[in-house]
């Protein structure tokens, strides 16, 4: 086994392109969320199609701009690169596993996808080390296959609903949320996203377009309360509405539920949200126990479901470029 830190990999084959790295996982489900960027749109697309079609670890994955969002399973998987292996190269996300407070991702890949995973992404921030298991694995592109161990540090997600943060003449909770998300300074914790969820718009009370917030962050264990601590006393202390309402989820991936719908389409009472709630999983943390536990919870909800978050219900965008 050979062990080079991020700097020493650097040092062997040149500074390249990979500019972050998280590995999240929700060890109960068996789940993991990866989060990989590069400077290059090109790269992370050609990746992504290679990774598919290899199978392995990878169930599910997510283009955005320069950077994927990658879903996978716990364990080891043999990569299926077939008649590719031998025609166009492949690249694979064969296992993730957890040491101890470390997640060890394993990568397979031939050709020049080989120089992807065995040179790039163990320049990455956010990795520890990279552990190849001989010296060939470190003799990249050509014909050859490339295996490499990335150790990166483990993180779980938590997702945050923020809702009725203004009023009809003050505020924006997208506004607050972002501003929250950007002062958010908390060692252990790393903002992934924000997003806009659209729920009913035939709300009786709302300001304008019934529109909740939610934040992703990728936290350490350890860090996860301070985390919510942080939000909780930002969100409260800037909002201009009596209404507040701050939800989470810790984990990968929600239990199905009928109130996806039902929160983009019908009129729902904080009773009923708060009882399923509780089924979910989903904790409330503002002081204010009212109404806009409603909207705080359907962005938890949809705040990891896309683009589509943002529209009606069943509304979906036109064509992709």
């Amino acid at each position: 086994m050979i062990v080079l830190t991020p700097d020493e990999v650097r040092e062997r084959f040149g500074p390249l392109f990979a500019e972050k790295f998280i590995a999240m996982v929700d060890e109960e489900k068996g789940l993991a969320e990866i989060l990989e960027t590069c400077r290059h749109r090109g790269t992370i697309e050609w990746d992504v199609m290679n990774r598919r079609r290899a199978g392995g670890a990878l169930t599910a994955v997510d283009v955005q701009g320069s950077s994927m969002t990658m879903a996978a399973r716990l364990g080891e998987y043999e990569p299926h690169f077939g008649a590719a292996g031998q025609e166009i190269g492949g690249q694979a996300l064969a296992g993730v596993e957890v040491e101890g407070d470390e997640v060890v991702t394993t990568w397979a890949g031939i050709a020049g996808a080989g120089v992807g995973v065995a040179a790039c992404l163990p320049q990455a921030p956010g990795v520890i080390r990279a552990e190849y298991p001989t010296e060939e694995d470190l003799h990249i592109g050509g014909a050859r296959v490339c295996r490499v161990r990335i150790v990166s540090p483990k993180y779980e997600k938590v997702t945050i609903g923020i809702d009725d943060t203004d009023t009809k003449e003050d505020g924006a909770t997208w506004v607050l949320a972002l501003k929250c998300a950007e002062a958010c300074k908390v060692a252990g914790a790393e903002y992934l996203n924000m997003r806009l969820v659209q729920l009913n718009p035939k709300a009786p009370q709302k300001t304008t377009n019934c529109v909740g917030s939610v934040l992703n962050f990728a936290v350490r264990p350890g860090a996860v309360d301070d985390l919510l601590a942080f939000v909780k006393d930002y969100i409260e202390e800037h909002a201009v509405s009596g209404d507040t309402g701050i939800a989470y989820y810790r984990g990968i991936g929600l239990p199905e539920t009928e109130y996806m719908k039902k929160i983009k389409t019908e009129l729902l009472t904080q009773d009923e949200v708060e009882a399923e709630a509780a089924r979910l999983g989903i904790t409330f943390i503002d002081s204010a126990a009212s109404k806009g536990r409603i909207g705080a919870f359907g962005a938890v909800l949809w705040g990891n479901c896309g683009v589509e978050a943002a529209g009606l219900y069943g509304e979906r965008p036109e064509g992709t470029l």
